[in-house]
């Protein structure tokens, strides 16, 4: 059999060799089939046992296959070191600066199996810049959704990533007069948690009636809204207003928890954010007590949704101290896992329930008739979070991918 790596064309049947597969839908890890692929798509999937049916396949055998990833928070204008120094300049820098390590950032997703993420918003909205080129230069299937600068109140937590309504303006009127290319509206409607106060709530930052008026406004433009919001009563209020997903939602209680599984309202937890911090702190200091307890909280938060039935898209944050992009990934999942989340299910918070947050054309799930987008991975399931460091092939519409960006001329504006 051939090894990963050989070519494939479009234009013949090819068969790879699974040593397992995590389909995406949920169930767990198949071992020991083949997968074929013919004009693009999958064409089956059946145990190995059965025999190739005259194909030669790729000899997969050592390898984990699962669908591609989807990183559904980020934020790609910042690195996620904790060099205070650094962070300043990626505040205020040119945007030639920050577009050329957005894209190295994007090298580290494909590089990792990562084919989308969904930024969440910047001050000068560079995100929705750097996709606007590489929708022009076309490179390697990858998509980026952005929302250019998310909305917060003036004087509240939210100016590093975006802006606030004008003087006597309601977000609704904001939100409508945004003429900008964005792919989702994103509202930050709540502060951040304190490290040393475990369990602080802010209140919210737009009245109720705003805050639903302003999803409406989305809604009607077509635009899905994402809304930054920890404690019971901002995250109540962005649930009562039907916004599309809640983006953290520390502390936010069980009773949203239901309405969240009732309404299908997806949740992006960032967990591993809280992991991230602690690798910043000092062993044993009142923050990193902190940081850890936040941590151990939201992962119980976790295994509650679960029980709970809500839907749940890995997403990573990553840009926030301490949480690098592409490799905290593999700490998110983890977290699920420890949560109680089984192997397939964590899969499928990271590939189809992230599919269907961003949008794409395409289901993050493994199947006859789906696109043959998948990726492969070093060793067994049970080694997953590790081996996401080592991928080893990443494939769409059946072919294999480089991790090579081919933007357009790198010049300011996008």
């Amino acid at each position: 059999m051939e090894r990963p790596g050989s070519d494939t064309r479009p234009d013949r049947p090819a068969a790879f060799h699974c040593g397992w597969l995590l389909d995406g839908s949920g169930a767990g890890a198949r071992r020991d089939v083949v997968l074929t692929v013919a004009g693009g798509r999958i064409d089956d999937i059946f145990p190995a046992a059965e025999g190739y049916q005259g194909l030669a396949p790729l000899d997969w055998r050592a390898f984990t296959v699962l669908p591609p990833l989807v990183d559904a928070h980020v934020h790609l204008f910042l690195s996620g070191r904790n060099d205070p120094v650094l962070r300043r300049r990626q505040l205020d820098p040119g945007p030639e600066y920050v577009f050329r390590h957005m894209a190295d950032r994007i090298r580290r997703y494909l590089r990792r199996g990562i084919l989308a993420v969904r930024d969440g918003g910047d001050h000068g909205a560079l995100a929705l810049a750097l996709r606007d080129r590489y929708r022009q230069g076309r490179p390697d299937g990858f998509v980026l959704r952005a929302a250019g600068r998310a909305w917060h109140r003036a004087g509240r937590y939210g100016g590093v990533f975006g802006r606030s309504p004008a003087e006597n303006q309601r977000l609704a009127e904001a939100v409508a007069a945004d003429g900008r290319g964005i792919d989702q509206v994103k509202i930050i409607n709540s502060g951040i948690n304190s490290l040393t106060d475990f369990g602080r709530q802010t209140r919210p930052q737009f009245d109720p009636d705003d805050l639903k008026a302003a999803v409406a406004a989305a809604h009607r433009r077509g635009l899905p809204v994402m809304v930054h919001a920890n404690g019971v009563q901002p995250v109540a209020d962005a649930l009562a207003a039907g916004c599309d997903s809640i983006e953290h939602g520390f502390f936010m209680g069980e009773t949203n928890m239901a309405r969240m599984a009732a309404r299908e309202t997806i949740w992006v937890p960032t967990a591993g954010t809280m992991a991230g911090c602690l690798g910043t702190l000092a062993p044993g200091s009142p923050e990193a007590d902190g940081a850890r307890r936040l941590l151990d909280h939201q992962v119980a938060q976790l295994a509650r949704a679960r029980a709970l039935g809500v839907t749940v898209a890995a997403g990573t944050d990553a840009g926030s101290p301490g949480v690098r992009h592409g490799r905290a990934m593999a700490t998110e999942l983890g977290l699920m896992t420890a949560a109680g989340y089984c192997l397939g299910e964590t899969v499928r918070c990271a590939a189809a329930h992230g599919a269907r947050l961003l949008g794409l054309d395409r289901p993050g799930v493994l199947r006859p008739g789906a696109p043959a987008d998948f990726i492969a991975v070093t060793g067994p399931p049970e080694a997953l979070w590790k081996s996401l460091e080592q991928v080893r092939a990443v494939y769409r519409n059946g072919l294999p991918l480089s991790s090579s960006l081919a933007l357009p001329g790198m010049t300011a504006g996008g």
